[in-house]
């Protein structure tokens, strides 16, 4: 039996640690003064080890509530309001055959996994019993792993869509006509809006997507998902080299969604930034290639409706006749209960069911259930890519979810493909309604292969660009999706390069660096547009104010509060007061407002009510500004203000390229990582991490990238061995002993 014996030398003294099993031979760790691990091993066994043994060091209360919320396990720490979300993710866990589930992340896939995760027990071990300080205030224990827990499906469900929107649609459409909603939530690109033959809208309610909804949402004790990227090629840099930008938008939460690592042994020497709790990383670069990405949003999802047996409630009709419904019973632990729930998981030929009500099963058919339909895995593959060829043979396995992948070489070439699974939906379904599970008219029949999905190598224009907009070439036929973000983000960044081209610059990192943090609001200019044809009957001076503002989306502009209040009650007064609150795109509105004549009825209501609200929610005029409202509230998961990091008043909204985003103006989504890469040279590349990379409040890294994050600055990514030795700080060495 070996024996893993940790040594730190901090400031030139060795310090011991306690002797875990692990390591087949010697690793060293480096972390830089940023706060990131280098890790150098001789073996990828070690290599994955080591990864999950400093995942567990920095993040292991995070990766610990995160192992629970996607196996299931979460009401055993939570009680009982957490047993219908613990049900959902056993519900949707992968069921298939595991050797193909392992095969499809890597050649390794199982190998990496079991080593990364034995590398976090190692760690929970090392504690011999005592609790970090969130256990503790917590009052239960870290668990261990197993290789499967990588491989939960539950947060890969978020990003596959569009179960919700399909409920949601059907609710409007059957309370407000399917014409109305085709006028003011139109898909893109446009179809007829149609019930599915067969499908009882009333069938639908909210109460089908209840648990399904609590299952993906994040997790809060009691107590105190948009996406840019782009890549230039040589012609239009200074270094003659492509230059990689990207800035993934999820939540903004403390500890960070990300986590950066260096994994250096024969074979790999990859850097970037992946989930804490799964092996490898999912963007960034190795020696050859780097690659980011932004979700495609490619419809992944349906949902099916089934018809019940009334005389056998595990049966339900297919094709004719009544099939039993595989059930399974299972026991979750509660806090505080002696005994554990038994709850009931069944599944009808096209998935898992989520609810069940008045004759009807609602059964979820998406791409997870696939064979490697774990998120980010697959980018396992991507890690070793050396040339284009070989990164598109690994994007071949990029299942979940679906991705705009940007590529770029040393040798100077550039690339995207939108990736993932593309359900090819039978008889003309769109895929925006629930549809009915006895026939077989609406099954899949099959996926749409990687050569018929959009992609591009060394394009005309020596660049490319996304940012979650509808990606669909002129033209294309294959039906992906009819719901993408607003295309704003991405014309910003189409305005920048293209300015800049046209101005003869040769792009640096740090003018990409700017760009990431761009405030300019386009949707706000168009405002502008629509305005200057308008004679407004009140309030003269804001209107004149706001015409005469460069549209920067700053924290301390008062004129920049107005127009978001502005346009937030923009839907009410265009389509009426039953729309107020809904979720109608910025671009169908201004696409109305841009009509002649100029509705001044709705921009004057909607103005008005805006400044209403405005007195409302900021009753002292001196801090009427944009920052008022719009924060950033960094709160640990388990309410504890000791834990939590000061409020930060943000730029930018959800339609500028800083992306800012969350309910009722406060910032909760965007990007808390962006890198910025250099193929000259990678030790010129830049990138940040809010608010910091380690998730132990006693860590000085906890928080400490917070304000520059804040104020657009970035820090190196330190590459060759001669870089991270300038800028280590710590030094772990993990050595077996016999």
């Amino acid at each position: 039996m070996h024996r893993l014996i940790c040594l730190l030398v901090w400031g030139g003294v060795v310090l011991a640690g306690e002797p875990v099993p692990g390591l087949r031979e010697r690793v060293e760790i480096l972390r830089d003064k940023w706060g990131v691990p280098h890790i150098y091993a001789k073996n990828t066994d070690d290599l994955f080890f080591a990864q999950g043994w400093m995942a567990a060091k920095d993040r292991l209360f995070q990766i610990d509530l995160w192992r629970r919320v996607g196996t299931g396990k979460l009401a055993e720490v939570m009680g009982p309001e957490a047993v219908a979300r613990d049900r959902i993710a056993r519900l949707v866990r992968f069921r298939g055959n595991w050797d193909e589930e392992w095969r499809s992340y890597s050649p390794e896939g199982k190998a990496i996994a079991t080593a990364f995760t034995r590398g976090i027990n190692a760690y929970i071990a090392s504690l011999r019993g005592k609790r970090p300080a969130e256990f503790a205030a917590a009052g239960y224990d870290p668990g261990r792993w197993s290789p499967e827990d990588v491989t939960a499906r539950v947060a890969g469900i978020l990003m596959t869509r569009n179960a919700q929107s399909e409920v949601s649609r059907t609710l409007e459409a059957a309370r407000r006509g399917l014409e109305t909603v085709q006028r003011i939530l139109p898909p893109d690109p446009a179809v007829q809006l149609a019930f599915p033959e067969g499908l009882d809208p009333a069938s639908i309610t909210n109460d089908i997507l209840k648990d399904y909804t609590a299952a993906i949402g994040g997790v809060r004790f009691p107590g105190e998902q948009g996406s840019n990227n782009w890549v230039v090629d040589g012609t239009l840099t200074a270094t003659g080299k492509p230059i990689l930008a990207n800035d993934p938008h999820r939540p903004i939460q403390l500890p960070s969604l990300r986590k950066t690592v260096h994994l250096v042994a024969p074979g790999w020497d990859v850097m970037g930034a992946g989930e804490p709790a799964l092996p490898g990383v999912a963007l960034g670069h190795n020696e050859n290639v780097a690659f980011g990405f932004t979700i495609v949003g490619i419809d992944q999802q349906d949902l099916f409706v089934e018809k019940v047996n009334p005389n056998n409630p595990n049966e339900y009709l297919y094709r004719g006749a009544y099939r039993a419904f595989e059930v399974e019973q299972q026991q979750i632990a509660v806090r505080g209960e002696a005994a554990p729930r038994t709850v009931t998981l069944k599944y009808s030929v096209h998935g898992p069911v989520l609810h069940e009500a008045k004759g009807y099963a609602y059964a979820l058919k998406w791409a997870g259930l696939e064979p490697g339909g774990a998120g980010y895995l697959p980018a396992l593959r991507l890690a070793r890519a050396k040339n284009w060829k070989e990164f598109l043979d690994g994007v071949r396995y990029y299942k979940i979810p679906s991705e705009n992948l940007i590529y770029a070489d040393r040798q100077g070439n550039i690339g995207w493909v939108a990736s993932g699974l593309t359900p090819i939906r039978k008889g003309g379904a769109t895929g925006l309604f629930p549809v009915p599970g006895d026939t077989d008219a609406y099954e899949w029949a099959g996926y749409l292969p990687l050569e018929k999905h959009p992609q591009v190598y060394n394009p005309a224009k020596h660049y490319v660009a996304t940012a979650n907009h509808n990606i669909l070439p002129p033209g294309y036929k294959e039906q992906l999706s009819y719901e993408w973000a607003a295309p704003f983000r991405y014309q910003r960044v189409e305005e920048m390069l293209r300015e800049g081209v046209a101005a003869g610059r040769k792009f640096t990192v740090g003018d990409f660096e700017r760009m990431q943090y761009d405030i300019v609001s386009l949707p706000a200019r168009r405002l502008q547009a629509v305005a200057r044809r308008w004679r407004p009957e009140r309030h003269q001076g804001v209107v004149e104010e706001f015409l005469r503002w460069d549209g920067r989306v700053t924290a301390d502009s008062r004129i920049a509060l107005v127009y978001e209040l502005w346009m937030s009650r923009m839907a009410g007064a265009l389509y009426g007061r039953e729309w107020a609150g809904k979720a109608v795109s910025e671009e169908t509105m201004l696409r109305e407002l841009e009509k002649e004549p100029v509705n001044g009825r709705a921009l004057g209501e909607a103005l008005e009510a805006g400044l209403r609200e405005l007195e409302r929610l900021i009753p002292e005029a001196s801090e009427r500004v944009w920052g008022t409202l719009h924060r950033l509230a960094l709160r640990h998961p388990l309410n504890r203000a000791e834990f939590d990091l000061p409020p930060v008043a943000r730029p930018g909204d959800g339609n500028t390229v800083m992306a800012q985003s969350g309910a009722n103006f406060r910032t909760t989504n965007g990007a808390s990582y962006r890198q910025v890469i250099d193929l000259s040279d990678w030790d010129r590349s830049m990138m940040t991490n809010v608010p910091g990379e380690s998730g132990d409040p006693g860590s000085k890294h906890y928080g400490d990238l917070l304000k520059d994050w804040a104020e657009g600055r970035y820090h190196p990514m330190p590459y060759t061995r001669k870089a991270v030795e300038a800028a280590t700080e710590e030094r772990i060495v993990l050595t077996p002993g016999r």
